[in-house]
This record gives structure tokens, sequence and C-alpha cells, in this order.
């Protein structure tokens, strides 16, 4: 059998590269066109030529791009391909969140109250959101992924979200339909994984949590969870296998839940994929999900009962992103990976990754560098081993989100398992800051800079600083007061400069002479820049709308531009009233980072 792998969607199609590291393990590989999406993953017609071309006989699409696409599926099976996942029916059914929710109330499925229909217009969006009660979830009906979604809790915030949330579905999806449903506050986000072949046998693979999120992205993702009991587990098991039976399903498939804080729990959506987050199962079970997904496909039947599905160990997933952690939790991040190095010399560590050093990471797809998986015995030692993967994981080329996912996993609120979909922007209100600092960890810190060049002492107290240092090497591994710690030297310049990455977050220091020190307080400090007038792009994108022009005036918090970036899409607001000055973008321009787009007087 010849099988084509169209990808892992957003993660291993990062750009259209015969550089990626799939293209080189595979033993064929087709470009199938430039890095635009439309032009390339989405275009079904190039891919049908590949498949042509290279006279595959099945095709595993992944987890992004054509999925979940009913008509790719359609395609496969007039040319006499297998399509390794669901037929068209399971694929039409619960692909439209309108439909999947309507059969979930059939199939006796815990379902969010809600308008079952499609939302017309932005007006139509108000009217239905003010008779479900604020607040409310708008979402695409062909979405997923947390694209086309927003949350308003007033008349105005549906209107905008209506419009980003449509516009985001239209470019993502092809299919701009969008519904509206009551939003669950401070939930948790609980998945189902089930497993169905074509002989009428369904399992369920127990839980993943995925709680921990951005933007209704997920970030952090473990299983099992720490919340379900085994009744809880047992019903929302078989109300998937219920939802999956319902519509006939057959392949490896995921039935996402919100799940209270009294363990009531309504069913969201159905993925008819394989998920990003699937490692994690695998490594509870003991199940090879793509392999069972092609026995099924080949019409094999599940050779595994219920009572056969175990929960051994803990497993976790981050999700290692080229994004500044800094600016709202993550905003993209470009440019090419300098050095890369992953830690797989680490025992019970797993990444999946579609890219290697001098890869480059464009604007044209998701930023998902990779997934990091770690599994222990018990959650303790996931997340030891998680801590300890992160600390030895070096990417330089781009900013990434590990300074936010080691501070997550060490939480306290994480380790005790108090967490909802809410947890990021209720443990950093005012925005993720980075580490901060104890009194002992500030000594070590500043011990370790000094220990590149002497001996020191800090505060008045000796901090003994050892380890077999190549100052070539990416890692620095070291023991401080006796305490071992894995740092990272990312620079280091005659002048005393020096930056270190010490417990996930990057510090910048400098060690100077007494004289150097003494001298630099008369130097005059720099003055900031004032940003409320002017506004910067936050990261690289495009621009996809500009709402003023010189001379108009505009309010605190009124739409200027927006930018897209990575399939989602950005407003841009003014930071005080004011006239606009100047605007130097237009819809259709590319934007880098920092770049100036509109000042204001």
């Amino acid at each position: 059998c010849v099988l084509c792998w169209i990808g892992g969607g957003d993660l291993l199609h990062l750009i259209c590269s015969f550089q990626r590291v799939h293209v080189k393990m595979a033993d064929e590989a087709v470009c199938v066109g430039p890095a635009p999406t439309s032009k390339s993953y989405l275009n079904m017609d190039a891919i049908m030529n590949a498949i042509k071309q290279t006279g595959a006989q099945a095709v595993h699409p992944g987890y992004g791009f054509l999925s979940e696409n009913k008509e790719f599926a359609k395609r496969l099976e007039a040319e006499g391909v297998t399509f390794i996942g669901p037929d068209t029916h399971a694929i039409q059914a619960m692909g439209d969140k309108i439909e999947s929710k309507l059969i979930a109330k059939a199939a006796k499925v815990n379902t969010i109250p809600g308008f079952d229909g499609v939302v017309k217009d932005a007006e139509e969006a108000v009217k239905i959101a003010g008779e479900i009660g604020y607040p409310v979830m708008i979402k695409a009906s062909a979405g997923g992924g947390g694209k086309g979604m927003r949350i308003a809790w007033n008349d105005e915030e549906t209107r905008e979200g209506f419009r980003f949330s449509s516009q985001e579905a239209a470019s993502s999806f092809g299919d701009d339909r969008l519904l509206i449903e009551k939003f669950i506050d401070n939930p948790r986000h609980i998945e189902i994984q089930v497993l169905a072949d074509k002989h009428g046998n369904a399992l369920w693979l127990n839980e993943r949590e995925c709680s921990i999120q951005r933007r209704n992205q997920k970030v952090v993702e473990e299983a099992p969870s720490t919340f379900l009991d085994p009744d809880t587990r047992r019903a929302m098991g078989e109300q998937a296998v219920s939802l999956a039976k319902a519509v006939k399903y057959s392949s490896a498939g995921t039935v996402e839940f919100l799940v209270d804080t009294k363990k009531n729990f309504y069913f969201l959506e159905m993925n008819t994929r394989l998920q990003v987050e699937h490692p994690i199962t695998e490594c509870i079970t003991g199940l090879d999900l793509v392999q069972q997904m092609i026995l099924i496909a080949k019409g094999y039947k599940l050779q595994q009962k219920q009572s056969d599905i175990p929960i051994n160990g803990w497993a976790i997933e981050s999700r290692v992103y080229a994004e500044d952690p800094y600016k709202s939790f993550g905003l993209p991040s470009i440019g090419r990976l300098s050095q890369y190095q992953e830690p797989l010399d680490l025992p019970n560590v797993r990444v999946d990754s579609g890219i290697q050093e001098g890869s480059d990471i464009s604007i044209y797809y998701d930023p998902m560098i990779s997934k990091l998986v770690t599994y222990g015995k018990t959650r303790e030692e996931a997340l030891k081993k998680m801590e300890e993967a992160l600390d030895n994981y070096v990417i330089r080329g781009v900013t990434h989100n590990i300074p936010l996912l080691r501070e997550i996993i060490v939480h306290p609120r994480f380790v005790s398992g108090d967490i909802s979909t809410k947890f990021l922007p209720e443990v950093y209100p005012d925005g993720f800051k980075g580490h901060m600092l104890t009194a002992g960890e500030r000594r070590e810190l500043l011990a370790t800079a000094a220990a590149l060049y002497v001996a020191v002492e800090i505060d008045g107290e000796k901090v003994e600083v050892s380890g077999e240092w190549n100052l070539a090497s990416a890692l620095l591994p070291i023991t401080i007061n006796g305490k071992h710690r894995n740092l990272q030297c990312l620079l280091r310049t005659a002048a005393g400069e020096i930056t270190l990455q010490y417990l996930g977050t990057s510090f910048k220091l400098r060690v100077l002479s007494k004289l150097a020190a003494y001298l630099r307080k008369h130097m005059p400090e720099k003055i900031p820049e004032d940003t409320s007038s002017i506004l910067r792009s936050p990261m690289p994108g495009s621009v996809v709308a500009v709402s003023v022009k010189p001379g108009d005036n505009v309010a605190e918090g009124q739409e200027i531009c927006v930018i897209e970036a990575m399939k989602m899409q950005n407003s841009m607001t003014a930071a005080k009233t004011a006239k606009v000055k100047s605007v130097h973008c237009k819809a259709g321009d590319t934007v880098g980072e920092g770049d100036l787009l509109v000042e204001l007087e």
C-alpha cells in the first residue's frame, strides 16, 4: 500500500519547503504549491494531482487544512483512494456545529443552550445574544482550533465578534457561517478520545485536560485530568461513544466538552480527525492512534474491548510556539532558527516537530514549533520531567513561549489542579511578565553571570557555582549551592553584557568593574517612546483593513486597522482620543513587528 500523508496541518507545514524534516523523511515528496494555503494545502486540485502522480492508494490528512473537508474525502472516494478517517456523512454531520448539536441532542448528549441555526448578520447576532443572555460565544459553524471564535459580553462586542469571526472563518475554512450559544463562564475544557471501526464497535480512550488556553487555543494539555472521578469519566466516555455511533463514525475522533465546577459537562464539538494533542493519550493507553486509523480504514475490527483501555501513568504536552508570550500571552514571531536543539537525550521525552536548525518560521501558518511531551508514573514525575525538558530545549533566532510554558507548569494553581480556561488571565491579570525572582534566585542568577568572569560575593553572601562549562555549548549545566540547574547563555559580550535563560525566562545582566559601575550611574537614561501617539504593529503580518485616514478624529479604544497573522485577525486600537496625523499602511500591505502603522497628533 502506498500511503500519502498530507503533513500534520499547522505543525508540520510552517512553510512550503523541501527543507522540512517530514519531507526529508518521506520516500517521495511532491510540492503542492507556494506558501499561501489557498494555493497549496487547501488546493484540492494540486493535492489530487500529487496523489495521482505518486499512485497513492490511501491518504492520511494529518490534523489541519483538509482533514475535516467532506469534499476532499468525496473526491478521494471518486478516484478509488482510501481516506484514512471517517466517511463523508460523519465529517459533514460533526463538522457543521449546528447539525452536530442537533444530532448530539438526539443522542442524549448534554448540550449548551443556544441558537440552533445560522446567524445571518451582525444585527441578528445582537438580537439572538439578547435572547440567550450575555455572555455568549460566537463561533464558526465549520471552525475549529480557536479560529473564528469570539466571546461577547455586550451588543457592541457581539457586532465586532460577528465581523471578525466571519472573516476568520472564511479565511481558515472557506465557510463564514456562524452560530451563537451561551458562554459557560470559568469552565474546564476536557475532551474524550474515541476510536471506532466500520463494524459498529466503538471505544473511549479516556480524557485529555485542555483548559490552559489563550485566544481559545490550547497551550498545555495533560492526560488524565486531575478533576474527573471515575463516574464522571465513564459518563463522558459513554456519551462520546453514543455520539460516535449516532453518525456511524469510523476512525479516531475527539468529542470535546466544557465541564463546570460541579462536574456538569456539555458537548462542545466533535473533531473528526487526529488531534494535535493525541500523543498524551498514546502515552497513557499504549495505543498508536495513527496505526489504529490505518487499520480501521483498511477494514479491520478493533482488537480491544473497553475493559482493555488502561490509564497507565501521566502525560503532559506543552505546545512550543514561535510567539512572544509577553504580548497577549503569545503574538506570532517569525524568523530563521539559527540554533535548534530538542531535549531528546532525556528519558520519557517525546518531541513531535517538523523543523530543524536553519528552518524558517513564516507568517503563512500557525506558529507552532513542536509538541513537547513528557511521561511519568505519576503527575509529579511528568511535571518534573517537563520542567527539565523545557530547560534543555534550545531555540534561537525566533521568540518562543518557553518562558510562559515553564511558569505554567510550576505555578501552585496548576500543580494543585486548580485550573480553568480562564487560568492565564486570572493568574496574570496584567499580562505575562516572566519569572519573578526570589532573593535567593536573584543571587543564583547574578552569581552565575559573574562566575563567567570571576568568583564573587552577592549581597554579602557567598554563592558557590560549579560546573564543567563549555562556552561554545548552548546549555550550561551547573550546580548552585548544591542545587542542579540548566541555564542557557543567550548572549555574552566583551563589554560585560550577559543574557541568561534561567528558570525558563530570559534575563539581561551586566558584569562591570567597580569604576565602570560608578561611571554608569552618571550616564543619561534613554527617554522611552511616547506610545500613546503612535501605533506600531505588535507582530509580523498583513494588513486586512485600515479604518482611518489623516484628519479623522478617533476615540480611545477605537479600531484603527486590522492585522492578520498566522490565520488570526487582530484589531489595532487607538491608545487615546486624538486626530490622525498620518497613516503609513494600507490594506494588503505586509508589515513587520514594530513597523509604524499610524501616527496621532
